[in-house]
């Protein structure tokens, strides 16, 4: 159960409440016994086979205190006969357990409101620590894993947790206990007999312990599925348009119902092997009960016991308050067993080790001074090279534009220099500093990213714009928007800067959300743009009211330009012309055109079109 240690390693922050928990749970398995032996004086008063102890026993060391606070309780009930009544010593006898039951209770209900606190802080430090992590990992990591995949294990398979292993936690120290306790007792009263109990039990728990193998695979497989259902939900919420116009609704939703049909019957599986826990034990105790009964009956009738009748039904009944304990104990073995599964999936996620991590001796880049420069460098995302081999340098102040078909490299140097990813081979370099000898929020700092899908995230146009600017004034984030040129409209939304734009901005048209975009990189004020095809996606008319923002925005800065309309770069210092992750051309709009190359195609083929 190596899983389910890394799950209780987060219980050292909350270590106060497993304490508490165990001293209440330590009260409530003896007071869970002595509740049942209060019974016992009662049957000997009923059956008129109650000890008339007439010489007050004499403590004389700890090995003999259980008989002698045993003895001391017979002569006190004794002296209570004779002094009373049988009526009113039974009448004090049931007072005396109705109040062991209450303090029972009590306690028992103490134990389990401190472990809340454990249970919630455990879950909430999990949900904390998935968050954090999934925000560490680098953008590769996400592009192999299906998103609902991800979401399911920071909600359902938390929640599996909670509910298997964390609800297990008392379980697992209030049941052995009272299993002890109630043990100890029972081999005081009758060594035989608990030693042939001994023989019983072993047996029923390899019956039990058989069924539960395949459960966690079982289990593993079903939260797996769940994780596929959740990113039908995804996808279907994201292209709910795309699904609609070209009438893919059954084709969709057959997708979705196979999936939770696969989901159905594993969990069917699942349920039935969990549910037989319970019966099973249950009629596994109730045989070792009779067969108790059988043995240790015929040696109370025989005379060969040194149990009295009433003692032997106090044993009986001792035994049937360890009988649940165990019961529990195996429930709760299955229960593991299924949160197993979902903890595995967790710590998966938590054990990930991020490979774009800041070095040891990485600095804090101020500024930027002198140049960017790609050196030499080879990137491939699976097998084949994107990159190879490729050299470029970016002077402070100068716009370079990358062009060229798709899949020729482009956009990721984009995702080189901010390091999203590394590369494989070669250095990418700022003011002659490897960008790995830089730590990535300094490296970040220094620059702005105006990207093709507008970003944006449900919450105010205000809180949007000044993402990466926390501390920003108002005039600020309102001279940002009319350099973006999103004044205009921002005045005119029904609370201007504080009207929320809904989920991903969806109540913006594309250019109002390119424009807010454009705010927030400028409010940044980076002297480093990386605008990644920022005006694909647009309109005519929006992309002039952008272009004429990005023109603005990059005055005396440094820009990387990826652009896929050729009309947005004819200013641009330098245009790059890329084709299978190399440089085919360079130079300026007017000169790449007289040569009549690759540039040229691309110009007269955007003409055409």
């Amino acid at each position: 159960m190596g899983y389910f240690k890394d799950i209780l390693k987060y219980e050292k922050k909350y270590r106060k409440f497993t304490i508490l928990n165990i001293a209440f749970n330590i009260l409530y398995a003896i007071f869970n016994v002595l509740s049942v032996l209060a019974f016992i004086p009662v049957l000997g008063i009923l059956f008129e086979t109650d000890k008339k102890a007439v010489v007050k026993p004499v403590y004389e060391n700890l090995l003999g205190l259980g008989t002698y606070l045993k003895d001391s309780f017979y002569y006190y009930i004794s002296e209570k006969i004779a002094s009373e009544g049988n009526i009113k010593t039974l009448v004090f006898i049931c007072l005396l357990a109705i109040s062991l039951f209450f303090l029972k209770n009590l306690f028992r209900y103490l134990a389990s409101y401190v472990i809340t606190f454990l249970r919630t802080g455990v879950v909430k430090d999990l949900r904390d620590n998935l968050y954090h992590k999934i925000v560490e990992l680098p953008i590769s990591y996400f592009s192999e894993k299906r998103k609902g995949d991800i979401i399911a294990r920071m909600t359902s398979d938390v929640q599996e947790v909670e509910n298997s292993i964390l609800t297990s936690i008392e379980t697992i120290v209030r049941e052995p206990l009272t299993v002890i306790i109630a043990i100890s007792i029972m081999l005081f009263m009758s060594v035989k007999l608990t030693l042939f109990v001994f023989i019983l039990l072993p047996v029923s728990g390899f019956i039990i312990s058989s069924i539960s193998k395949k459960l966690k695979a079982k289990s593993i497989k079903a939260q797996k599925e769940t994780g596929t259902f959740l990113s039908f939900i995804e996808e279907t919420l994201t292209g709910l348009r795309i699904i609609k116009g070209f009438n893919a609704e059954n084709v969709i939703e057959k997708k979705f119902n196979n999936s939770t049909l696969s989901f159905k019957q594993l969990m069917t599986s699942v349920f039935h092997r969990q549910t037989l826990a319970s019966p099973m034990s249950e009629f596994l105790g109730s045989a070792t009960i009779i067969a108790i009964l059988w043995y240790g009956g015929t040696e109370v009738l025989s005379n060969t016991s040194s149990l009295q009748p009433d003692e032997f039904m106090g044993y009986i009944v001792l035994f049937y308050t360890v009988l649940n304990p165990i019961k529990l104990i195996t429930t709760t073995f299955y229960n593991i067993q299924k949160g197993e599964a979902s903890a595995e999936r967790i710590m998966s996620v938590l054990n990930t080790e991020n490979d774009i991590k800041d070095l040891p001796n990485a600095i804090d880049k101020e500024g930027f001074n002198n140049q960017i420069e790609f050196k030499n460098i080879s990137f491939k995302y699976k097998k084949e090279y994107v990159l190879k081999d490729f050299s470029l340098t970016i002077n402070k102040g100068e716009t370079v534009a990358l062009v060229g078909q798709s899949g020729s490299g482009k956009s990721t140097l984009a995702n080189l220099i901010t390091r999203f990813y590394d590369v494989n081979k070669g250095e990418v370099l700022i003011d002659g500093q490897n960008i790995k000898k830089i730590t990535k929020k300094s490296l970040r700092g220094l620059m702005g990213i105006v990207s093709q899908d507008s970003i944006l995230f449900n919450d105010t146009v205000e809180n949007n714009i000044k993402l990466g600017s926390q501390n920003a004034h108002y005039n600020a984030i309102k001279e940002a928007s009319e350099i973006a040129n999103a004044a205009e409209f921002i005045e005119n939304l029904p609370e201007k800067y504080l009207t929320n734009i809904g989920d991903s901005g969806n109540t913006l048209s594309g250019g109002q959300k390119q424009r807010l975009s454009i705010a927030r990189a400028v409010l940044k004020n980076p002297p480093i743009m990386v605008l990644d095809e920022a005006t694909s996606a647009l309109d005519t008319e929006s992309e002039q009211l952008v272009q004429v923002a990005l023109e603005k925005m990059m005055q005396n800065r440094t820009s990387l330009v990826i652009a896929h309309r050729l009309s947005t770069i004819q200013k641009a210092d330098l245009i790059v012309v890329m084709k299978k992750g190399e440089i085919v051309e360079q130079g300026k709009h007017e000169d790449l055109l007289a040569n009549k190359g690759e540039y040229y195609k691309l110009v007269t083929m955007q003409s055409l079109s």
